[in-house]
C-alpha cells in the first residue's frame, strides 16, 4: 500500500450538506441509486442463495443501496450506519417494505466500534468521502469473518471531470481509478472483481446541474457562494464546453470493488 499522508475531511461540512439533501436526495440521486443496483447485483451473483448472516452497511443514506441488497439476498441480521443520524428515520421505509428491522449506529465510519464476525460490509458511493481509506480497510479485514465479503463503489478521477474543469474546489478527497484499488486492500483481502464504466447524465441548463448537486448533498466539500457575475461566467463556460444535445452534461465515474476476506 502506498505511504502517503490521507487527505482531509471536512465532516461537519459534509454531514451539513448531505442533512440539507436528506429530502431530496434519494430521487435526484438516479446515478447513485443505479450503481447502488449494480454492486448489489454484482455481489449476489457470487454469493447466489447462501445467507448473509449478518451484514453492516455504512454511508447507508436513504437506503438504494440498502434496498436493493434486501431484495437480491437473504439478509438475516442487519446493523445500518450512516454520518447523519437523521438518516435513521428516513430509512425505516425500506426496512418496512422487506419485512427487516436494523439496529443503526449514527457517526463516522472512520471513528465507528465495529461489529465483529461480519458477513458482508458495504457501501455504495461512500468510499470517496474516507481520507484515510487503507486504515478503514485493515478494520474491514479485522471484523470480517473468513469468508466474508467486502462490496463498496467510489468513483474514478474522471468524476464530474466538466466541474473539474471548471474550477470547481468542491471535490471529495478520495477518487482512485479501478487499477488502484489493489494497493489500497490489506493481505486478507482478496480482490474479486473491479468494474469502473462513467454515467453520463443530461440536464437542461448549468443552473439544473448546481441545483442537482445540491439535492444530492455531494457538493459536501463546497466553499465560497455565488456572485452573479459568477455564475453567469460558469453558464456560459459549462455550455460551451460541455454543451450536449440541446442541454449540458454531468459525469459520474463509478468504480465497483468486491473482495473476499481469505
Amino acid at each position: 500500500m502506498r505511504d502517503l499522508p490521507p487527505p482531509t475531511v471536512d465532516a461537519a461540512r459534509v454531514a451539513r450538506a448531505f442533512r440539507r439533501g436528506l429530502g431530496s436526495y434519494h430521487a435526484a440521486a438516479s446515478a447513485q441509486a443505479q450503481i447502488a443496483a449494480e454492486l448489489s447485483a454484482l455481489l449476489a451473483a457470487h454469493i447466489g442463495t447462501s445467507p448473509v448472516a449478518h451484514l453492516f452497511e455504512f454511508g447507508a443514506g436513504t437506503g438504494h443501496l440498502t434496498d436493493a441488497l434486501l431484495r437480491d439476498l437473504s439478509v438475516r441480521h442487519l446493523t445500518l450506519n450512516d454520518l447523519v443520524p437523521e438518516a435513521e428515520a428516513g430509512l425505516q421505509p425500506v426496512l418496512a417494505a422487506h419485512g427487516q428491522s436494523a439496529l443503526f449506529l449514527p457517526g463516522r465510519i472512520e471513528t465507528l466500534a465495529l461489529p465483529e464476525n461480519l458477513d458482508l460490509i458495504a457501501a455504495a458511493s461512500v468510499v470517496q468521502w474516507i481520507g484515510d481509506l487503507p486504515s478503514l480497510l485493515q478494520g474491514f479485514e479485522t471484523a470480517l469473518r473468513p469468508g466474508g465479503w467486502l462490496a463498496l463503489s467510489g468513483f474514478g478521477h474522471a468524476h464530474f471531470h466538466e466541474l473539474v474543469a471548471l474550477g470547481s474546489g468542491a471535490a471529495a478527497p478520495n477518487y482512485m481509478d479501478h487499477h488502484e484499488w489493489a494497493q489500497h486492500l490489506p493481505p486478507g483481502l482478496r480482490l474479486v472483481e473491479l468494474r469502473q464504466a462513467p454515467i453520463a447524465l443530461c440536464f437542461e441548463t448549468p443552473r439544473a446541474v448546481l441545483r442537482h448537486l445540491r439535492a444530492t448533498g455531494v457538493n459536501g466539500q463546497s466553499r465560497g457562494g455565488w456572485t452573479r457575475r459568477r455564475l453567469r461566467q460558469f453558464e456560459e463556460d459549462y455550455r460551451r464546453r460541455f454543451g450536449h444535445q440541446g442541454g449540458v452534461r454531468l459525469t459520474y465515474d463509478p468504480v465497483l470493488m468486491l473482495a473476499q476476506r481469505v
